[in-house]
């Protein structure tokens, strides 16, 4: 049987023999994606690259569960859907980033305040998502279409814990007070 690989560097088919045995447990299937996720497993790239930086705490309105997402373009800018909430973000950018957040469930999340940062992390964020689906559906083929559904949700689930035990951040960012302008040059 050949089954497609997807690592940090692109997708490759490897053969695997039909006697070798696949994990029995949910836990391992979860932990084995968290392992081939590493650097860009989501809730890494949350606490080592977004909450180093100056952050402000943003809460999203949504259920804590998988949540389907739509980004809509309206007259009055780029709204964020979810269910029947509507959340007005004030460019592409930032919905796209606030999307991946809204579609795990976290409620509180840090957004970036140099709004120069948002582009690539939100690309950054994105990727790791759905390189996580990609994984689920590698680590459970053969499975149930019910048993993919749990195991997607066990993971957005671990997702959304840790992203929560890392926090949201300060609800306002931190300024450097020290702006004295020399005087006397000239």
């Amino acid at each position: 049987m050949n089954v497609l690989m997807v690592s940090g560097t692109g997708a490759q088919v490897v053969f695997q023999p039909e006697g070798q045995k696949q994990p029995q447990t949910a836990a391992s299937l979860i932990s084995e994606v968290m392992a081939e996720m590493g650097d860009l497993w989501l809730p890494r790239i949350y606490r080592e690259r977004i909450l180093k930086m100056r952050t402000r705490s943003h809460h999203l309105n949504v259920p804590e569960k998988l949540n389907p997402v739509e980004i809509q373009h309206t007259l009055l800018g780029v709204e964020l859907k979810t269910g029947r909430q509507r959340m007005l973000c004030p460019d592409l950018s930032t919905a796209r980033y606030l999307a991946v957040f809204a579609r795990a469930g976290s409620t509180d999340v840090a957004v970036p305040y140099d709004i120069t940062q948002i582009s690539t992390l939100a690309d950054e964020l994105e990727s790791s998502w759905h390189r996580m689906l990609l994984l689920v559906e590698q680590v459970a083929a053969g499975r149930t279409s019910q048993f993919r559904s749990r195991l997607r949700a066990l993971l957005v689930a671990e997702a959304r814990r840790e992203i929560h035990e890392a926090g949201a951040g300060a609800m306002i960012p931190k300024f450097n007070q020290n702006t004295k302008q020399r005087r006397g040059q000239g």
